[in-house]
């Protein structure tokens, strides 16, 4: 049954399509800017009318939609740019949202503080005593806030990944009062801290300034609790779950296929495309064949899509 690709093809079991596949888009100011970012190769930053082009291929390769980040001209320490009605994302949400591409995506924005806070962090910071920590209850105020801000500007589905205590049943309260009660909530509910993030940290500009995330990122031992995360944020209301990061976390994401029964997607992060990219520029992996099979092992290990920096190459492939 392996012996032609014809017979292998037919009883394959695991498949990918492009439309399975979500692609990080990182939207920043100007006009005409596509700046490369240095450690992912093939991934830039964009302008907002670049970002009408690059959601135009994607609608063309029949991607299933793009994930938004924003790198705004100025950040503080509430992350205002994060909830502006006139903020990098929502522009480009707009913008997207009049085009014949948006009507073959969903477009997906991320909800987070950290690219728009001056110390980087996901929430507020507050002292106390001679230390800094991240204020809970009032980050998801602001996170609530930003959910609304985005879901208005036209966000399909908007996708917290700050990790705060009740951010979900915050947003979900807040969209249904603002009467957008039929846009979703994809919660990075197992979103662990990572070591494999640094390179996105450089596209979003948005790494911490002192510290790290430890104390609201999950400890990448830990299983059961990520099932109990998972738990909590759908009964808070989630409506999707993605986990975070992908390749060493496999086991974490077919334990949580097994367990609940809805959508899940899975986010190969920067420093999985990364460390591949590196390893195809010194000839010592196949490109084509590494990249899919990194792609079908997330598949079968239980995602029904991917968010990954792959998705337009995987997709012409395909």
């Amino acid at each position: 049954m392996r012996r032609t690709e014809p017979l292998r093809r037919l009883v394959r079991e695991t498949r990918l399509e492009p439309g399975q596949m979500v692609l990080p888009v990182f939207v920043c100011p100007g006009e005409g800017v596509r700046r490369a970012i240095g450690s992912m190769p093939g991934v830039a930053n964009l302008s907002v009318d670049e970002a009408v082009k690059e959601a135009e291929t994607a609608a063309e390769l029949g991607l299933g939609g793009l994930l938004l980040f924003g790198l705004p001209e100025a950040k503080d320490e509430v992350a205002s740019g994060a909830w502006d009605a006139n903020g990098i994302v929502q522009t480009a949400l707009r913008a997207l949202r009049g085009t014949a591409a948006a009507r073959k995506l969903v477009l997906m924005a991320d909800v987070c503080l950290c690219e728009y806070t001056s110390h980087g962090h996901c929430g507020v910071v507050e002292k106390r005593g001679e230390e800094f920590t991240v204020a809970n209850d009032a980050s998801v105020d602001l996170l609530a806030r930003t959910a609304v801000s985005l879901a208005e500007a036209g966000a399909d589905v908007v996708a917290p990944s700050d990790m705060m205590d009740g951010r979900v049943a915050a947003m979900r309260r807040a969209l249904d009062a603002a009467k957008l009660v039929e846009t979703p909530i994809l919660s990075y509910a197992a979103k662990f801290a990572s070591a494999f993030y640094g390179p996105f940290r450089e596209a979003a500009d948005s790494a911490p300034q002192f510290g790290d995330r430890r104390s609201y990122q999950m400890d990448g031992a830990n299983t059961r609790e990520a099932m109990r995360e998972i738990a909590l944020d759908l009964g808070e209301g989630a409506d999707m779950i993605l986990m975070k990061p992908g390749m060493p976390y496999l086991d974490v994401l077919r334990e949580a296929r097994e367990r609940f029964e809805i959508p899940l997607g899975v986010y190969q992060v920067s420093g999985e495309y990364s460390m591949l990219q590196a390893a195809f520029e010194r000839g010592w992996l196949e490109p084509e064949r590494a990249m899919m099979e990194s792609l079908i092992g997330l598949r079968r290990a239980g995602a029904d899509f991917i968010v990954t920096y792959f998705a337009k190459d995987a997709a012409r492939l395909l």
